[in-house]
């Protein structure tokens, strides 16, 4: 039973209201003076509390003040015969859980208590409704699904059920990944059938990694809008989505797209693509000296700035640009502090490295293991940083300025569960979602294989490289030390095949609403 304080030195007139209350089994507790009110609350435990404004002594706004103190997480209404905006203003100052203007009726109060103390069941029993209803839906949307527009929305109606549920904190977001599982196998068969044709001449095909600057960037660049390019590396959609509140008081979306990563959804593939507007393979034989082969040791994304350039030349422009990478907190203020320079330029590119950081600690840092532990912590824990690092105030500065802004990601990640069997020599790279190499032993049923890289765009290292590709929630493990290796590696986030998670990542326009 939920416990209700009531305090208004006109409680005697307010019988008829306490009575309904109890009917409908709530407890209440009333007082007639602010003082009790606050010496009450210091004794005893209550769900919601509700203060008229104008009491003799204590004043409602004193007291709230004093409750406060006492337990800040208990929800007040306030009470008031008042509309003068400074009592709101302090009220809502303080905090309080609602503002109700008198002569109130029962069912005011009434849904001001299931607003404040009934919310999460009323969500939970809502949303669980409606999954329920859209199951079946979903799961004939997802075999009926034959182009990737058709694909996207199938994706983006799973992502928008996750949060749902994830907020409803109820034990149908079970079902619902029992459902992705569903739509990413059937999503893995859907690439399988139609990856190697997007490359050939004259292709429909959507919108793929180097594809970006030409169909994203460059048209704002050529209606003479200034852009600012955000890739933040290894972010899914799912975490755009809890993010994007962040930013609604100060951006308007303009347009909120997914794009397809290309495969490997690995920064050495993918995040090249993006910058040069090319294949990988293209890149490799155009601009060897830029290109950095899986042997080889050096950094794989340390050309960046450089295939940009090659990018803006191959189309002719004569755009200025800037390139900046922020891979810590010190680059990231320094970033702010370079506002002024970085407005001199039409393009400035900025790379954030941290959601991949957190994805590679999540699988060598216990401590984020347990910090990461589920997608729902995974998102928490993306939102945390998003909320307290220099991307925010960035684009809070942005906000103010007179700017398109681009936000995107070269390919998201996937918490992997099944461990599947691959034999490779020394020289196999040693990423757990897709292999390179020759004489590459596997299970084809369980895997997506290209035997001719050249025919989707990527180089061989060998005349007899063989590309592999784990798909759903797979990650490949060698038979040496199996157990050991599939108990470490099971459970955490990794990118490189074929998933919706993977794959169809966002790209979004925003522009300032001060602007």
């Amino acid at each position: 039973m939920s416990r209700i304080l009531w305090a208004d030195d006109e409680i005697d007139l307010l019988k008829a209201h306490v009575l309904f209350l109890e009917k409908k089994g709530y407890e209440v507790v009333c007082v007639s003076n602010g003082y009790d009110a606050v010496e009450t609350c210091s004794k005893e435990h209550f769900d919601i509390i509700f203060l008229d404004e104008n009491m003799p002594g204590m004043n409602g706004l004193e007291a709230l003040s004093k409750i406060k103190e006492i337990d800040n997480t208990v929800p007040v209404v306030m009470i008031t015969k008042s509309e003068e905006e400074n009592i709101m203003n302090q009220a809502i100052g303080n905090k309080i859980a609602d503002y109700l203007i008198k002569p109130v009726n029962p069912n005011q109060i009434l849904l001001s208590l299931k607003k404040n103390i009934n919310k999460e069941e009323i969500v939970s029993a809502t949303a669980t409704d409606s999954y329920r209803s859209e199951f079946g839906r979903i799961g004939m949307q997802i075999n009926d699904s034959l182009t990737f527009q058709d694909w996207m929305d199938v994706y983006r109606k799973l992502v928008y059920w996750e949060l749902e549920l994830e907020n409803a904190g109820n034990q149908m977001d079970e079902v619902l990944r029992m459902q992705k599982d569903e739509a990413n196998s059937t999503f893995v068969k859907f690439i399988k059938r139609n990856y190697e044709d997007w490359f050939k001449e004259g292709a429909d095909r959507p919108m793929m990694s180097h594809d970006l600057f030409k169909k994203k960037v460059f048209p704002l660049l050529d209606a003479g809008e200034q852009v600012f390019f955000i890739v933040i590396d290894n972010f899914r959609f799912d975490q755009w989505r809890v993010v994007k509140e962040l930013l609604r008081s100060d951006f308007v979306t303009v347009d909120e797209s997914l794009y397809c990563s290309i495969l490997p959804t690995a920064t050495q593939y993918a995040r090249n693509a993006i910058f040069s507007g090319l294949m990988p393979l293209q890149i490799q034989r155009m601009f060897p000296k830029l290109w950095v082969e899986e042997e080889d040791e050096e950094g794989k994304n340390l050309h960046e700035e450089e295939l940009i350039q090659t990018q803006i030349d191959r189309f002719r422009k004569k755009y200025t640009f800037s390139y900046n990478k922020i891979n810590d907190s010190q680059s990231g203020e320094k970033l702010v502090e370079n506002m002024a320079s970085l407005m001199q330029n039409q393009l400035n590119v900025v790379v954030f490295n941290f959601v991949d950081m957190l994805s590679h600690a999540r699988t060598e840092s216990k401590m984020i293991r347990e910090l990461a532990s589920s997608e729902a912590a995974y998102r928490s824990l993306t939102l945390s940083w998003f909320k307290h690092s220099s991307i925010l105030d960035f684009l809070k500065l942005l906000a103010q300025k007179n700017v398109k802004v681009l936000i995107t990601t070269d390919h998201g990640t996937i918490r992997t569960n099944n461990a599947i069997r691959i034999v490779g020599d020394k020289n196999t790279n040693t990423n757990l979602r897709y292999k390179v190499g020759k004489n590459l032993d596997y299970n084809a049923k369980e895997v997506f294989a290209i035997k001719q890289p050249d025919k989707i765009g990527l180089p061989s290292p060998n005349v007899s490289s063989t590309y592999v590709f784990a798909g759903n929630d797979d990650f490949f493990a060698y038979p040496n030390n199996y157990n050991y290796y599939v108990s470490y590696y099971k459970g955490t986030f990794q990118h490189g095949g074929i998933s919706m998670e993977e794959m169809l990542v966002p790209v979004v326009t925003l522009k300032g609403k001060a602007v």
